[in-house]
């Protein structure tokens, strides 16, 4: 019999840590009878952010991913990562929300339910972990485990106790950015045992280079079930291999029980899988020792690295990973789990590239340092407190105390494309989102973002121009970088550009166009109809309102003729999953507004005017 069991993270955050939870559900099917058959504890495969990057980029319902893998995997603890009182979304539901969607997903298939708060706050948890035990399903309850000065076993263990409590069936030590060393690993674990009668599972990410050194200390300390990821998306910011750690612990008292040359055929699948999704791959896939100051955890520096990519500032991120512990230091010293990793990390990402630290504030942080998310572990800076949300009343309370019932509005805010009770609760968690993508399922014009082959993106790249060059002109050479342009097709196109480090707007003028093949030069010759459409103008006053950075506008709250004052709300933007109010600069008459809800907005662009009262 199995003395150290084994849950598999390959279908769930192998893949979220790095190719930003990005694999189709299409290449996990074929694969599954195999990984069936194995004899895993569990086998992950939901929760975390697959929900999120289904709507939003492979156009996959999550509910129709999870009911294939249930026919998939009939013999297998199917394992899901929930968020507590956040379930999978970035803010907090109230009750009803959060006792339907744990009923529906254990209708749909979850056996196993990893439940966790980012704040380690418990009243977060009661609500969730009594849902799952409500419709018999398995409990584990989570310690997001991090160092900073206001965190140290003795609170870990209270915390511990607080979940046996509460009806926890297991107790997870989820160590997400691989902050664990081998001896404090033992120190805990002892501590953890002498404290509780569950099991102890040792969830760590290798991003340290620490965590199988971890798991061996662990299971001597007396924890008996392990997270790992298959070798094709292990290591890294994901985890330590499977085959190592069944290896390692194989004719020990420690043994798995697992069949080595099994887990190789899953691990052959995913070679391949992998490849179709390289131009996803983080950029951090190696040890990366910074993380036990930054902190940032595995699936956090995949999509980081993939959202500066975006942003064209990947050269960035070492400033970004040097904010991100200031950040959190202003905010208590929060565990850097979703939702709090990613309102830290677009927090810094904010203080980098407008070049000022809390020039601009998303609408998350405001709330979490109004307590909507709970209590922080440490001290709030009071100065940015301040300097963010004002005056404004503190939560002090379990925050889901002050929200009224959602469901029954959900319900009808969601009745002309919500076609099932899943329906509802995927707008319940991205409102704006899952209502295009409803309402593209229901017309049947649902499309992945594309995934290029390397030919094709090599073709591409000999199609197009470069975005930085030199150029010489009279004898004087100027640097330019494209930082942006106007929607290809206008006649008269803008392009916004940096000539010397100095942005500059250029707007070219469409006569004709010379469609390039294969890179080779050969392509024919088209003349091109000059196309109605206007570019939004480049700030000119003070009163002209911009954005940091690149998003998407969802909600515009102001109108031509209305009165603000500095500092009001007129567009809120989404960027980087995070919503931003962007505010009024100058108190005055609002005179022309350039967007509207939906509308992608780059820096640079005038969003709205004002036009300033003396």
């Amino acid at each position: 019999m199995a003395k150290t069991l084994i849950s598999e993270l390959v279908l769930r955050d192998g893949h979220q840590s790095l190719i930003a939870t990005r694999m189709r559900t299409a290449d996990m099917l074929p694969i599954c009878s195999k990984l069936d058959s194995i004899g895993f504890w569990s086998l992950e495969a939901w929760g975390g952010a697959t929900f999120d990057s289904c709507v939003r980029f492979l156009k996959e319902d999550p509910w129709e991913r999870l009911g294939k893998l249930r026919k998939a995997l009939p013999n297998s603890r199917i394992q899901m990562l929930l968020r507590g009182q956040n379930l999978l979304g970035y803010r907090h539901y109230s009750d009803d929300v959060v006792r339907a969607f744990v009923q529906k997903s254990a209708a749909n298939g979850v056996d196993v339910f990893r439940i966790f708060d980012a704040m380690n706050d418990m009243r977060n948890l009661r609500v969730s972990i009594a849902a799952v035990k409500s419709v018999g399903k398995h409990a584990e309850g989570c310690i997001s485990y991090t160092t900073s000065p206001v965190h140290d076993i003795p609170q870990f263990v209270m915390l511990a106790g607080e979940l046996e409590a509460m009806g926890c069936d297991t107790i997870c030590i989820k160590d997400m950015a691989g902050l664990l060393t081998p001896y404090a690993t033992t120190e805990l674990v002892t501590a953890l045992r002498a404290a509780v009668s569950l099991p102890i599972h040792l969830h760590s990410h290798a991003t340290s280079g620490l965590s199988a050194m971890c798991f061996l200390k662990a299971v001597e300390a007396g924890a008996t079930m392990l997270d790992t990821c298959n070798s094709s998306f292990g290591e890294g910011a994901s985890h330590s291999s499977t085959e190592s750690i069944v290896a390692a612990l194989k004719g020990t008292p420690y043994d798995t029980g697992l069949d080595l040359a099994a887990i190789q055929e899953v691990t052959a699948h995913f070679t391949e899988v992998r490849k179709k999704y390289w131009q996803f791959e983080s950029a951090f896939t190696g040890v990366d020792t910074r993380v036990l100051v930054n902190q940032v955890p595995g699936g956090m520096i995949s999509n980081l690295s993939s959202q500066l990519k975006e942003l064209d500032a990947l050269e960035r991120m070492d400033e970004v990973l040097g904010e991100i512990p200031r950040v959190r230091e202003d905010m208590g010293f929060p565990p850097l789990v979703t939702p709090t990793s990613q309102i830290v990390g677009t927090q810094a990402v904010l203080n980098v590239l407008t070049g000022a630290r809390y020039k601009s504030v998303t609408n998350e942080v405001k709330n979490y340092l109004l307590g909507h998310y709970g209590k922080a572990p440490g001290k709030i800076n009071e100065a940015i407190r301040k300097q963010a949300v004002g005056d404004e009343e503190i939560v002090i309370c379990r925050p889901a105390d002050l929200l009224e019932d959602e469901m029954n509005r959900l319900k009808a805010d969601s009745e002309t494309f919500a076609q099932s009770e899943e329906d509802v609760l995927t707008y319940a968690m991205f409102p704006e989102l899952a209502m295009t993508f409803l309402q593209e399922r229901n017309a049947g014009s649902l499309k992945a973002e594309p995934l290029l082959t390397r030919e094709a993106a090599t073709t591409a790249a000999e199609r197009y121009a470069p975005n930085e060059f030199k150029v010489t002109l009279h004898g004087e050479t100027f640097h330019i970088k494209l930082t942006g342009s106007g929607h290809h097709g206008e006649a008269q196109r803008p392009f916004y550009v940096s000539v010397d480090g100095i942005s500059e707007e250029v707007v070219v003028e469409t006569l004709n166009e010379i469609e390039v093949s294969g890179g080779k030069g050969n392509g024919k010759k088209k003349t091109s109809e000059p196309k109605p459409g206007a570019s939004r103008p480049r700030p000119s006053h003070q009163g002209c309102v911009t954005t940091a950075m690149p998003g998407t506008i969802v909600d515009v709250k102001t109108r031509v003729g209305d009165k603000v004052e500095a500092g009001d709300g007129v567009l809120v933007i989404e960027a980087m999953k995070m919503e931003n109010e962007i505010t009024a600069p100058h108190g005055g008459i609002v005179i022309s507004v350039h967007v509207k809800k939906g509308d992608s907005v780059a820096p640079d662009e005038t969003l709205v005017e004002i036009q300033i009262l003396e």
